[in-house]
């Protein structure tokens, strides 16, 4: 027993060790490079681009989701660069929605690990459930749940300035990194916050117990799957190799479907980080999407193959 709590807990610091140091690196990474693209696309392109305002402006945020490499906590940073350019509520929240569950990490392992058709029917409820959220939640004109200062650009101080001399000349890449300092710091809190909770699970939840709360014989296993992915933080090159192993535990396939979305669509440290961007309305509607989603794909899935 002592040896099997004390392989707990190294799991769950080795977890937090390692998502505390790859989420810093792509949330510094990400943000500075969102820096740069907005030093070269004026904020009116962008918002032109994703304004929604014909239709396409969904359409081109669920593919610009499919392209980027992004998991669930990697993509807030992309978020708020789409926010402080004023780019259209809608298509933002396509994106939100459609990055983390159809990067290209996750589309490739899908077509390795199940087939083609399978990944198919994956990619086209990700990407429609994505489109026709993002519509509605801005025709019910959920964007005033956007906190105020998730618009404000982070103020950059430099030495000259907090020392009180005169500001020496500063590259625009030192004002990129400066900003990204800043709002790196302001989310610091969510991010150990979330990073450690979604450790504690991953460490102490074993899949023997997934695999049988799921398995065909239980009628609610899809919802049951769907609510145990989202605090159940996994990385994209995991989840599909997991999923496949909970199948051959007697998971159900449906189950599998619903946890993959439910995992991959959302996580305890994206929703941590999220309330700094996101009143409580907003969150509550991104989790009900979520979990809709997974749910829906679940049943969609057993009633089609």
């Amino acid at each position: 027993m002592f040896n099997i709590t004390q392989a707990m807990v190294m799991d769950t610091l080795g977890m937090f060790a390692f998502l505390a140091a790859e989420l810093t690196v792509l949330f510094l990474l990400i943000s500075y490079l969102v820096g740069v693209l907005q030093e070269y696309i004026p904020p009116a392109k962008i918002q032109s681009i994703l304004s929604g305002k014909n239709g396409k402006g969904y359409i081109v945020a669920g593919l610009l989701g499919a392209i980027t490499p992004f998991c669930s906590c990697s993509t807030i940073p992309f978020l708020k660069g789409l926010l402080r350019a004023k780019a259209g509520f809608g298509p933002m929240m396509v994106f939100l929605f459609a990055s983390p569950l159809l990067n290209p990490i996750i589309i490739g392992l899908f077509a390795v690990t199940f087939g083609m058709k399978i990944t198919v029917f994956y990619f086209t409820i990700a990407m429609s459930v994505s489109v026709i959220a993002g519509y509605t939640l801005e025709k019910l004109g959920f964007e005033k749940y956007v906190k105020p200062q998730a618009y404000i650009e982070p103020e950059a101080k430099g030495c000259a300035s907090a020392c009180g001399g005169k500001q020496a000349p500063v590259s625009k890449w030192m004002k990129i990194w400066h900003s990204t300092w800043a709002d790196f710091k302001k989310v610091l809190p969510y991010l150990i916050g979330g990073i450690a909770l979604g450790s504690m699970i991953y460490g102490f939840m074993p899949t023997e117990f997934v695999a049988r709360i799921a398995s065909e014989d239980n009628p609610f296993a899809i919802p049951v799957a769907a609510v145990i992915g989202i605090p159940l933080y996994i990385r994209a090159e995991a989840v599909i190799p997991l999923s496949a192993a909970l199948a051959a535990k007697g998971m159900s396939l449906g189950a599998v479907m619903a946890l993959i979305i439910g995992s991959a669509g959302a996580s305890l440290t994206e929703v941590i980080l999220l309330k700094s961007i996101f009143k409580n309305q907003m969150i509550a509607a991104f989790l009900f999407v979520i979990l809709g989603m997974a749910v829906g794909a679940g049943f969609l899935y057993q009633f089609i193959f």
